[in-house]
């Protein structure tokens, strides 16, 4: 009888905050748009990936490696078969494994374009549509994709960078008490993964129950008018191109509020939304760093606040 295995518990990982909260905000909300998760080799990264499942039973990772083929992504068709029977026989690739999951990869960075290309496409359409010889064949590719990499290796273009929703950096941990939980925490559960995991079973069935009541809840969040016209100035002011950072942080903030069982968007979630989905599409040049002036936010939001005013009783002003 094959043993039993046991990912590490998603509620297990100490600190990496952020990656955290967007994972999270992604299972909530798949139109969130992705994540690209860039760091260190060792910041978790992978196990906050593969950890997923365990918070959500009916969802698997399916992993895209490093060398993998556009038709062993795609799918493909059987030409001869078509010829032969006259009827299209199409072979599945990863992206029919992903529709409904998970999508995965992996130093990302490494992947050869015209396969980044290919998933991307398919995660903004929400199909995959594979031609040969005249023959195509359409199927359903709904997933959350999630990238890492780590950018010493080498970067995306940004073209391919622009078309994830949100992006987030993570770095070790430099808190030593933090460190120190890290080692034990892996130690042990090295030692007996099934009492570790069991340890954590009830902070992994409330993060869960917390994902499915945010997915029942988000279609009722409100996004007061205000706040579209707060993420309009800031993309603005922060130079991004096109419209998907403006959507991305309405997205991103009412997916927060959800998260946190409110029934409206406020200029907080936006700027933590901020951080997420703009950083990665401002225009710099290359003296920049590509972090954000706090300032800038900050001057925004305060003066948003002077004109920010709350619907009246009757319920008219959103």
């Amino acid at each position: 009888m094959q043993e039993k295995t046991y990912d590490y518990p998603f509620t297990a990982i100490v600190g990496q905050e952020p990656m955290k909260e967007a994972i999270l905000i992604n299972l909530v909300n798949p139109s969130a748009g992705g994540v690209l998760i860039r760091g260190q080799k060792g910041t978790a990264k992978t196990t906050a990936v593969r950890a997923i499942p365990g918070l959500m039973k009916d969802c698997r990772v399916v992993e895209i490696p490093a060398n993998a083929t556009e038709d062993r992504v795609a799918g493909t068709i059987d030409i001869e078969a078509a010829l032969k029977d006259g009827e299209k026989q199409f072979q599945p690739g990863l992206l029919k494994e992903a529709d409904g999951n998970i999508l995965y990869v992996d130093e990302i960075n490494l992947l050869d374009d015209h396969i980044v290309d290919l998933l991307l496409d398919a995660a903004a359409t929400g199909r995959n549509t594979v031609e040969r010889e005249g023959i195509s064949c359409t199927h359903s590719a709904r997933f959350v994709l999630i990238g890492s990499m780590n950018p010493e290796e080498g970067n995306l273009r940004p073209q391919l960078l622009d078309r994830f929703g949100m992006v987030v950096d993570v770095e070790a941990e430099t808190d030593v008490d933090k460190r120190v939980q890290i080692i034990e925490n892996r130690m042990a559960y090295e030692k007996n993964p099934g009492y570790f995991c069991r340890k954590y079973k009830e902070s992994q069935e409330e993060l869960s129950e917390r994902i499915r009541s945010a997915r029942e809840f988000l279609p009722t969040v409100r996004v007061p008018k205000e706040l579209l016209r707060l993420a309009a100035q800031i993309c603005v002011a922060y130079g991004t191109d096109g419209h998907r950072a403006d959507i991305g942080m309405i997205r991103t903030a009412q997916t927060i509020a959800a998260l946190e069982s409110r029934k409206k968007a406020s200029r907080e979630d936006l700027e933590r939304a901020a951080r997420y989905v703009l950083p990665h599409r401002m225009r710099k040049n290359p003296l920049e760093d590509g972090q954000m002036d706090p300032q800038v936010m900050e001057e925004i939001l305060s003066a948003g606040k002077k004109s920010f005013r709350e619907p009246e009783a009757s319920g008219e002003g959103d």
